[in-house]
């Protein structure tokens, strides 16, 4: 078996370990996600329409309407993605932009 395969089994093995419980000095990470995000605030504070907000981060608009109106709330993901987008805006374009390139 080639390296690659052989470390394909030794995650599998270690994930299945940490599912049962059985992790012994391993670090685990654990990210605290917020239960509610003010996608109006993030928007406001980085002075954009919501069209331009969309335009940028890749959300529809129609979605950004529903979470500023408070019809729906964000999933984990995009709760994870909007605090990043809160907390430092240009390195999200950036990283968003380098993907376009390739």
């Amino acid at each position: 078996m080639d390296k690659v395969g052989q470390s394909l089994l030794k995650g599998a093995k270690e994930a299945l370990d940490y599912a049962r419980g059985n992790i012994k000095d391993k670090k685990t990470h654990r990210i605290k996600i917020p239960k509610k995000v003010s996608v109006r605030t993030i928007r406001n504070k980085l002075h954009m329409t919501r069209q331009e907000f969309a335009a940028h981060f890749g959300f529809s608009i129609r979605t950004l309407e529903k979470w500023e109106q408070g019809i729906r709330q964000p999933e984990s993901s995009a709760r994870a993605y909007l605090v990043v987008i809160a907390h430092n805006a240009k390195a999200v374009e950036s990283a968003l932009a380098m993907s376009e390139a390739s």
